[in-house]
């Protein structure tokens, strides 16, 4: 399944997106995407449901990001090879851990801000994990068992807040709007292999960034394998998972967002992105 959150900012309406391309309000089943509903058998029974006879809503109104009020936005560093030598550091021995503010999520296509004095604002095109139950000391091998579905991430960073000033990677990747999510969380049956989709980001319609999943150092298992060591997992907890070559911090000379530019993400099967980077 295919699903998202369509509407306003805080009036969105739970949705899937039919066979036929037709978006369909699901409120009559759950009141929304977020952690209450975001389990194995709230999917069990929208699968089983008649979804055709469902009121269709707008593709042009606004699409929220996929799912909402997460406990925990984590986030791994480093975790593509390539993307470590381009940032001149070391290919990590494990998974490098931070965190992003759950008030930093924003929808696929909402305007991404800038604010002033902030000269260093790069762009991190991301696979993203949804966990859909409790998820505690785990190993590699029951990792699909508490991975309900994936969605599109873009890890925005404010690159001199996230490294040149005191304290940890938090400051630079939390600030509103650097979170966008969706446009769909897409539930795990739809993907044949996470671990072979293609992606890419675009700015002002040059690509900048093309990678696959195959080339991460720590795949979506070990990850959240790793994170129940250190951290219970809960349903609806996000986890995005680390970003290919071709951040504006690793250009030569390096390059940054600034006020009008356009970015386009897409992560194969998860759907499109398209924001643009406005002054606060």
């Amino acid at each position: 399944m295919k699903l998202l959150r369509v509407g306003q900012k805080g009036s969105e309406k739970p949705a899937v997106l039919d066979k036929d391309g037709k978006i369909r309000d699901i409120s009559s089943h759950i009141k929304d995407l977020n952690p209450d509903n975001l389990n194995f058998e709230t999917i069990s029974k929208l699968k089983s449901a008649d979804l055709s006879s469902l009121p269709e809503l707008s593709t042009s109104d606004r699409i929220g990001s996929c799912i909402t009020k997460p406990g925990k936005f984590v986030a791994i560093g480093l975790n593509y090879s390539d993307h470590a030598a381009e940032t001149g550091a070391d290919v990590p021995s494990e998974p490098i851990v931070f965190m992003k503010a759950t008030s930093s999520i924003v929808g696929p296509n909402d305007n991404v801000e800038i604010v002033s004095g902030s000269k260093k604002l790069d762009w991190e095109v991301e696979l993203g994990i949804i966990i859909g139950k409790e998820t505690k000391h785990i190993s590699e091998s029951q990792a699909q068992d508490h991975i309900l579905g994936y969605c599109l991430v873009n890890d925005v960073s404010e690159r001199e807040w996230q490294i040149e000033k005191m304290g940890q990677w938090v400051k630079g990747k939390s600030h509103d709007t650097y979170g966008p999510i969706g446009p769909y969380f897409v539930t795990k049956d739809e993907i044949a292999d996470v671990n072979n989709l293609k992606m890419s980001l675009d700015v002002n319609g040059k690509r900048m960034q093309t990678g696959n999943t195959s080339t991460m150092i720590f795949n979506v298992d070990v990850i959240v394998s790793y994170l129940s060591k250190y951290m219970s997992l809960q349903a609806g907890d996000i986890i995005t998972t680390g970003t290919p070559p071709g951040v504006g911090m690793g250009m030569k000379p390096q390059q940054f967002l600034k006020e009008g530019d356009t970015m386009k993400l897409s992560i194969e099967n998860l759907g499109e992105q398209n924001s643009k980077v406005v002054a606060l």
